[in-house]
């Protein structure tokens, strides 16, 4: 087995965007890995010896290690494989900028999104106005430019992604109020582009498949008072 000896293997989620980064950074580095779909309401035996501290996903096992935390994981594969474009900058600002709206998007933009897709009443409504105010934030952030690092596709891209694929798929599911009615002209043209790349349209799941998995969830664990 690949995880007990060499080679690459991902324990991942086929819905999380933190599973989904690794994904795409493995395919830009040209990285070939087996991708092994954990059920996170019975985690594998392999998940909990690779991670026994959080028992999180995702997880890259590299020769039998393990690597934990997306952030981490992503920025280990730029370093481990030297193969294919960097994925960070050698520019020091702008590698702290890149992880600055990375961070921001695994703490704020996710935590609303789940806040709108299965919070309480109230959380949901705040969720609602943070997923707009975020989504402004970001399209100011890309401002006239062909990607968020520039003119290449990069980390902080690969890293925004998925939650932007999430907010389309929230939005044909769910009421977002002000969100669905933004206007995002920018985001837009950029997700056109990013999709354009074989690693992102790869590790993406469909969407209808996605707004399936967010309606089943969402009766599932809904408040019900």
């Amino acid at each position: 087995m690949a995880a007990e000896g060499k080679g690459v293997v991902l324990l991942g989620a086929w819905p999380s965007p933190y599973a989904i980064k690794v994904k795409i950074a493995l395919s830009e580095k040209g990285v070939e890995f087996e991708d092994r779909e954990e059920v996170l309401s019975n985690k594998s035996d392999l998940l909990l010896k690779m991670n026994p501290v959080h028992k999180l996903i995702p997880v890259l096992i590299h020769d039998g290690r393990p690597v934990c935390e997306s952030p981490i994981i992503v920025e280990y594969i730029d370093e481990a494989w030297t193969q294919g474009p960097a994925l960070l900058t050698s520019d020091p600002h702008e590698r702290a900028r890149s992880r600055f709206w990375a961070d921001f998007a695994d703490k704020k933009v996710f935590s609303s999104i789940r806040s709108v897709w299965f919070g309480s009443v109230e959380a949901q409504e705040a969720g609602k106005k943070e997923l707009a105010e975020w989504m402004s934030l970001l399209e100011s952030e890309l401002g006239e430019k062909a990607y968020f690092g520039g003119g290449s596709f990069g980390h902080l891209d690969l890293s925004l992604v998925p939650y932007y694929w999430w907010f389309h798929a929230l939005k044909k599911t769910l009421d977002l109020g002000s969100a669905s009615k933004l206007h995002l002209p920018k985001l837009e043209g950029w997700l056109k582009r990013c999709l354009l790349r074989g690693s992102v349209t790869a590790a993406l799941p469909e969407q209808d498949k996605l707004c399936e998995f967010i309606q089943q969830i969402r009766k599932k664990r809904l408040p019900t008072n």
